[in-house]
């Protein structure tokens, strides 16, 4: 199981509810939670899927996978395309519901869940954010790189089981350690490139991620191969290196204006059969008030944060579900990792 991919069940209309709720109550029995946690689990998958049926325009879908490697919970992401809300607070409050359900929508949804996010506005849509752990692991047992928030959307290519991305963080010497990767093409061969690459990245003993990138180039030339990169983030020193082959995309916006003031630009080449034989790494500033988007190629490289107030405030995984729905080009896998200073 690689607990960094979300598995996507797809509503396209209401035929699909019964179905989907009761998939994801089965991946929820796989993790291990009790009765009482299904319970919870269920109510939650129930209200936001009934809100896709009655109130996405073309449909919606909801991502689910383990919080953690422990699985010490489970994260569930509703995604539409539908109208938005004007006033989302007033949603939360009891007896008030968009969606006309029995456990009043928004509000059923935070009453059951160990964390709670959402983001929605007119016209463009709703994504909510839900997670819930079992009792003896708390959310603040979880293990966080320290200064850093960091979160990602990962969803297989339609038709396939297997995600060709792959993406990993570690920490070393208090600095934090991000990979990307995305396997050449899609099914089980692109993910046994990313699988040995995340491999190799875990073992490495290099601190550079330019020595990583080297690394792992070597450590996968029996694959097909894969694009990938490194960041490395000092928030003490307050820099950020980075080292890419191929066409990862890494991007810093700016928190005030969510434009983009550095571009991470990586070096031609296949990860496991040629890349140069000089890689260097690329160091800028990392400060407070910036946000990082590395993505695979299946996010469109042109993507316009600027129409999303105050998305920087809230959780990293929620910030790339949005940049999931809007940005994605839906024929390919799909990795958009976010990463911003806590707040």
């Amino acid at each position: 199981m690689d607990v960094n991919q979300h598995q996507r069940f797809v509503l396209a209309d209401r035929s699909y509810l019964s179905l989907v709720k009761r998939d994801i109550t089965k991946l929820a029995e796989t993790y291990g939670f009790s009765e009482t946690e299904l319970g919870k689990i269920n109510i939650v998958v129930s209200e936001m899927a009934t809100n896709l049926v009655r109130h996405a325009t073309t449909g919606g879908e909801i991502l689910v996978k383990p919080t953690d490697p422990d699985l010490k919970g489970i994260e569930i992401i509703c995604i539409d395309h539908g109208p938005g809300m004007a006033n989302p607070e007033r949603m939360m409050e009891d007896g008030i519901s968009t969606y006309g359900s029995s456990g009043e929508g928004l509000g059923a949804i935070k009453r059951q869940s160990s964390f709670f996010d959402y983001y929605s506005r007119p016209e463009t849509g709703t994504i909510l954010l839900s997670r819930i752990f079992k009792p003896v692991h708390p959310e603040t047992q979880i293990s966080k790189p320290p200064k850093l928030e960091i979160g990602s959307v990962m969803v297989a290519k339609n038709g396939e089981t297997v995600c060709g991305d792959g993406w990993y963080c570690r920490q070393i010497d208090g600095k934090t350690y991000i990979l990307a990767l995305d396997g050449l093409g899609h099914g089980p061969d692109a993910n046994e490139a990313a699988s040995k690459g995340v491999a190799s990245f875990l073992k490495s003993r290099n601190i550079s991620p330019a020595e990583m990138m080297r690394e792992l180039h070597a450590d996968i030339r029996k694959t097909r191969g894969a694009v990938g990169a490194v960041v490395k983030i000092n928030t003490r020193e307050g820099e950020l290196d980075f080292c890419g082959i191929g066409n990862i995309t890494g991007k810093i916006f700016s928190h005030s204006s969510y434009t983009v003031i550095k571009n991470l630009v990586s070096y031609n080449g296949i990860l496991g059969h040629n890349i140069p034989h000089t890689v260097h790494n690329q160091r800028t500033e990392w400060q407070a008030g910036r946000l990082m988007v590395l993505h695979s190629d299946g996010i469109k490289s042109r993507m316009d944060l600027t129409r999303y107030p105050d998305l920087h405030r809230h959780d990293p995984n929620l910030i790339a579900a949005v940049i999931y729905r809007d940005f994605s080009r839906g024929t390919d896998d799909t990795l958009v990792i976010v990463t911003k200073p806590k707040i």
